[in-house]
């Protein structure tokens, strides 16, 4: 017995009626009606209405930005002029050399950062595979996203110098100095939040690569002592954070308890040289692991150079615990020839280990025509100008490393800013020198790999040949 089409007994229960024959309905039928009436209300609803969305162009965004930049630059400006005018002369020196102390190392960090995503974009723009090099994972910072950073650092910092100045010269100490001390936690958030926004994979990286720097307990990889090299170069940046973190703690931000040289936060402190020198020890330290690993006498010559740095930094220190004759006659003098060893050996080991000069200038060589590329790709003044401003600047770290030339704090900043400048061309030259390292090494396993066959055809003829069989 045929059941209907349609029948009940044919549906699970909660299904709807399936209708397999539209002839059988009846015109004016209920049936008819309800399915009418659902196929309108589904048109309907498929087909809203139209409507037109109106995105603004990116040159308009960017020009909208850029007018937004200059306003803030303008009136960041204004207030802080307005804010240190209205200071006494007496005091308005000593408290813009200690508003600079608490914000000199994030402005530092900043302008880092912007030549970090400036050798990222030369690195992209040249085909150079620098995650491969640094054994990066494909979540990796773009040099867009770098910039981003930077740009936000470039906003957040200076904005906070603004509010410390004008808060501490209309009276509000206590909330002038909340400025940087909220600064610097916020920064240090932004870092180790555990949380799965901004840019965690690679906040996770940069805080391992550290670890791994102070506990050198494996083996080197590149990425440990290139971000180590780095830090050598902002070694100023850790001592003016050391001291900052000092009036913090002691709560001697936007005070005068500070100003005594011999205080416990003073600039006669031992932590600061001790600061000054640990970024040199961390890399000593990579040297010799990396000697116990592969018995390359190369590391230890290494080492050597980075060792040159500690009698530089403490021979300046002690200036300020001997007595003056003895500075004089044997302390000085023991400085001043320091400095020059560590000047000359460190420029002669950039040129000969860190960089490869037959290839020099390579890493420019775009792979679209650039004005960048054009002006440096295979130019001989490139060679002229980084090797000679290399030297210049590689002789400026002893005003850096030393303690006692260091009063005028914007000329440390500016030669620091100098040091920042030499590592980033720096970069460009030993990430160059990496990479033809590991191209070359490709090259010869691929022929390695391309002639095993060729050798097994050999000797697999040889073997028939000898007993007497012909394929």
């Amino acid at each position: 017995m045929d059941s209907p089409a349609n029948s009940p007994h044919l549906r699970k229960s909660g299904s709807r009626l399936v209708v397999s024959d539209f002839g059988t309905l009846e015109p004016g039928s209920v049936f008819e009606e309800a399915l009418l009436h659902s196929i309108d209300a589904k048109a309907t609803v498929s087909t809203p209405p139209s409507t037109t969305t109106i995105i603004p162009s990116p040159l308009l965004l960017w020009r909208l930005k850029v007018l937004l930049f200059i306003i803030w630059g303008v009136s960041c400006c204004k207030i802080s002029w307005d804010s240190v005018m209205r200071m006494s002369v007496n005091l308005r020196d000593l408290f813009l050399y200690e508003a600079f102390l608490y914000y000199n190392p994030l402005l530092l960090v900043t302008i880092m950062v912007w030549f970090w995503g400036m050798n990222l974009w030369v690195f992209a723009q040249a085909n150079v595979n620098f995650p491969k090099i640094f054994d990066l994972d494909q979540n990796h910072l773009s040099h867009r996203e770098i910039w981003k950073c930077a740009a936000w650092m470039t906003i957040i910092v200076p904005t906070s110098m603004t509010a410390y100045l004008y808060l501490y010269s209309n009276g509000e100490v206590t909330l002038a100095a909340s400025q940087p001390v909220l600064l610097y936690a916020a920064f240090a958030m932004a870092l180790i939040f555990p949380f799965h926004i901004f840019y965690l994979s690679s906040r996770y990286f940069l805080l391992r690569t550290l670890w791994r720097i102070v506990f050198p307990l494996q083996a080197i990889a590149f990425a440990d002592f290139f971000l180590a090299d780095i830090l050598t170069s902002m070694s100023k940046v850790f001592s003016d954070l050391e001291r900052s973190v000092c009036r913090m703690v002691h709560r001697q931000v936007a005070t005068i308890a500070w100003f005594e040289a011999d205080s416990v936060c003073g600039s006669h402190s031992v932590a600061i040289p001790i600061v000054l020198v640990l970024p040199y020890l961390f890399r000593l330290f990579q040297c010799l692991r990396q000697y116990k690993d592969t018995r390359d006498k190369t590391t230890l010559f290494n080492a050597l150079k980075y060792s040159t740095a500690v009698p530089v930094i403490f021979a300046s220190a002690l200036k300020y615990h001997v007595f003056p004759d003895n500075w004089v006659n044997l302390y000085r003098p023991l400085w001043l020839v320091s400095a020059v060893v560590n000047c000359l050996y460190s420029f002669y080991w950039d040129l000969t280990r860190d960089w490869d000069l037959s290839c020099f200038t390579l890493v420019f060589k775009f792979n679209k025509p650039h004005i960048l590329s054009h002006c440096l790709y295979g130019r001989k003044w490139v060679y002229f100008w980084v090797i000679g401003s290399n030297l210049i600047l590689r002789c400026t770290w002893t005003y850096k490393l030393s303690a006692h030339l260091r009063h005028n704090y914007l000329t440390v900043f500016t030669i620091t800013a100098l040091e920042m400048f030499r590592r980033f061309q720096w970069v460009f030259f030993r990430v160059e020198n990496e990479w033809n390292k590991i191209s070359t090494k490709s090259s010869n396993t691929q022929l390695y790999m391309g002639d095993v066959p060729k050798q097994e055809e050999e000797e697999e003829e040889e073997l028939l040949n000898s007993n007497g069989h012909n394929v």
